[in-house]
């Protein structure tokens, strides 16, 4: 039997029925807050194209995360600006690193806090890719995949010696997930989860990212590691592989261009599902919203609600702590 419209149109017009019969919930324990930390101290510096949010030293990333635990959220994605590069990344897996003293700091002050850390070199290479470098025989740069195994290993040891609840590896290359496992789990962190970076595509969308972070290519591109957006089969068997490598949650970036691929992960897996919503997604609605093209709040919590009906668990943004005091306000 069907459903006569009139009815409808009765419970769209009545608003607690229309709460009562929502298809999709978000709220702010969906939600995990991305921050940048850089060396040194007392320092926010806003990124320019990312209005809003800042590079935050140690002392102001505690800070911002009392602020983020007093409207809802509970989770954060840490990601490194250190104090210098080299080829060799080796401020990534530095115990005294930027990543891991924040961590011990937020655990220490913020011992709820779910706290998650990306796993990659890109942040603190001097190259910006996510691996290390070769010269091949004829002459051409290229990451090593293999090289750079062991090397996002220790990374990930590193951050769950510090406190970390959660390493996430964000690089691409194959084998990491079972690599990182495998040593997590000898070194004594078997109750460490991974959140992998399952199909992460070489999209346009992460350029304000790069910006943040400093992470820029030096030369060539991510091609050779990341997704082509015009895969998403590809996509399923890079999550089923993951998971089956020890990957306890699988991710899909960018979100919103990929919401197809998020809801056929979702139903060829049945695992716990993360979306990024990214940089590029979220500038494009500040300065639209800046121009008074759109409506900041509505457009950003429609994006959000769409990206948990594609099968999202949780869902990585930048707009997670004003998200979060929109919900709590009930204007959402």
């Amino acid at each position: 039997m069907s459903f006569p419209a009139t009815r409808l149109r009765r419970l769209r017009r009545t608003k607690p029925l229309r709460d009562l019969v929502r298809e999709t919930e978000l709220s702010a324990e969906h939600l995990v807050q991305p921050l940048f930390v850089t060396a040194g101290e007392g320092v926010r510096e806003e990124v320019d194209s990312m209005p809003g949010i800042d590079r935050l030293s140690i002392s102001e990333l505690v800070a911002e995360a009392t602020e983020l635990a007093a409207v809802g959220v509970r989770a954060v994605l840490l990601f490194g600006i250190p104090s210098s590069k080299d080829e060799a990344a080796s401020q990534a897996y530095d115990d005294e690193g930027v990543i891991q003293m924040a961590v011990r700091a937020l655990k220490e002050a913020h011992p709820e806090l779910v706290v998650i850390t990306d796993v990659c070199l890109c942040e603190y290479s001097s190259h910006g890719h996510c691996g290390i470098v070769r010269e091949t025989p004829g002459g051409q740069m290229e990451v090593d995949n293999d090289m750079t195994l062991e090397l996002l290993a220790k990374t990930a040891i590193s951050h769950a010696a510090a406190g970390a609840d959660a390493v996430a590896p964000s690089d691409m290359m194959d084998g990491r997930v079972g690599t990182i496992r495998q040593q997590l789990d000898e070194e004594g962190f078997s109750d460490t989860p991974i959140v992998a970076y399952s199909a992460k595509y070489a999209s346009a969308f992460y350029g304000p990212f790069r910006e943040a972070a400093g992470s820029t290519p030096e030369f060539g591109d991510r091609r050779g590691y990341q997704m082509d957006p015009a895969n998403a089969e590809e996509a399923i068997r890079e999550a089923k592989l993951d998971l089956e490598e020890g990957a306890d949650v699988i991710m899909v970036k960018p979100a919103l261009p990929y919401l197809d691929v998020i809801r056929r992960v979702k139903d060829a897996t049945g695992a716990p599902v993360a979306a990024y919503h990214v940089s590029g997604e979220y500038s494009m609605l500040k300065a639209a919203a800046a121009q008074g093209w759109i409506d900041e709040r509505a457009a950003a919590m429609e994006s959000l609600v769409a990206i948990r009906r594609a099968g999202a668990d949780m869902v990585i943004t930048y707009f997670a702590k004003d998200a979060a005091a929109w919900l709590s306000r009930g204007r959402a």
